[in-house]
């Protein structure tokens, strides 16, 4: 009985329990806590490979990551001649590793810019061109990393694209699968099902324990498609809000304190925090009254005709007025 309490906490949570230098074996750890012995050999290796980063580097991280959040668009070519006239000495190599190490890329279309698992199943946008009129109608996820003085952390959240309400996050120190599947699980629990879920092709929303879920509780699937970075533009902007809002303001030091920050960063943004796009009302607002909000991702930014049949959309309009001048 004890045993099955402990295997019903989340695995992220039990992941944590474990201790390399305990007398017990790591093996039996595992066996005990029920998890995979080698996503623990994987994070020990990201601990390690943090740890190796240079002061140096980590005021160029902290440069790259600042660039990125106010232009996405910069690709490593772009974010060299950034850093070169900002007087930094370094290479493009260099500059590519820094960006890999964060999990960055330029927004603009080109190949290889999905991080598909090659084994794994991937399904179609299905959003183009669609109205979303009501709560639960889509919801989104993504992941993004937040920087502390030793090393980074990884945050995922879902969205309601009628409301903007982020109904669930998460936090971890590594980017495997499990911690996207409670946060996943977390939104169903206490929100209900959305007709349709949208990602992107990162192999953890590829994996099957998370559409496993989505098709278990009978969730159409969508997701963006390879080099089309807008198709999931409501989500990243929700992170340059939280990172120019919470993240850059507050320079946390600690996964402790940066996890009770975002406790209370997320109930401002939801129940406080008035927003222009949903005419100064909450997004906890608008999702409990059904009332005010929408979305829609229009199949071209530049024809005038459909602007016009999205006047009334609030902030996605806006949203894609500014991503076709950034892209021209």
């Amino acid at each position: 009985m004890a045993q099955k309490k402990i295997w019903d906490r989340p695995v992220a949570e039990r992941q944590q329990w474990v201790e390399l230098h305990q007398s017990i074996a790591l093996t039996k750890q595992c066996v005990l806590l029920n998890i995979n012995r080698s996503v623990i050999y994987q994070q020990q290796k990201q601990k390690r490979n943090q740890c190796a980063i240079d002061a140096r580097d980590q005021l160029l991280l902290q440069l790259i990551d600042e660039e990125y959040t106010r232009h996405p668009f910069f690709g490593s070519r772009r974010m060299h001649v950034y850093l070169r006239r900002l007087g930094r000495p370094i290479n493009r190599k260099r500059v590519q590793r820094l960006m890999t190490l964060l999990g960055l890329e330029g927004m603009a279309p080109g190949p290889n810019t999905s991080k598909a698992h090659p084994q794994h199943k991937v399904y179609p946008y299905l959003l183009r061109g669609l109205d979303i009129v009501r709560p639960n109608h889509v919801w989104s996820t993504d992941i993004t990393y937040i920087r502390l003085p030793r090393g980074f952390v990884y945050l995922v959240a879902i969205i309601d694209w009628y409301s903007r309400k982020v109904l669930s996050w998460r936090l971890s120190n590594s980017m495997d699968a499990s911690f996207c599947v409670d946060c996943l699980q977390e939104a169903i629990t206490h929100f209900g099902k959305p007709d349709i879920f949208n990602s992107d092709q990162g192999s953890q929303f590829t994996s099957d324990a998370f559409t496993g879920v989505l098709i278990e509780n009978g969730i159409t699937i969508s997701m963006d498609g390879r080099g089309r970075a807008l198709d999931n533009i409501f989500v990243e902007r929700l992170w340059r809000t939280v990172k120019y809002e919470e993240i850059y303001l507050k320079k946390y030091d600690s996964l402790p304190s940066l996890l009770l920050g975002l406790t209370e960063y997320f109930m401002f943004y939801n129940d406080v925090r008035p927003h222009q796009s949903l005419r100064y009302e909450t997004p906890s607002t608008v999702y409990k009254n059904a009332t005010g909000g929408g979305a829609k991702i229009v199949e071209k930014f530049g024809e005038r005709d459909k602007q016009s049949s999205t006047k009334n959309l609030g902030q996605r309009q806006s949203a894609a007025e500014q991503t076709e001048a950034i892209l021209n």
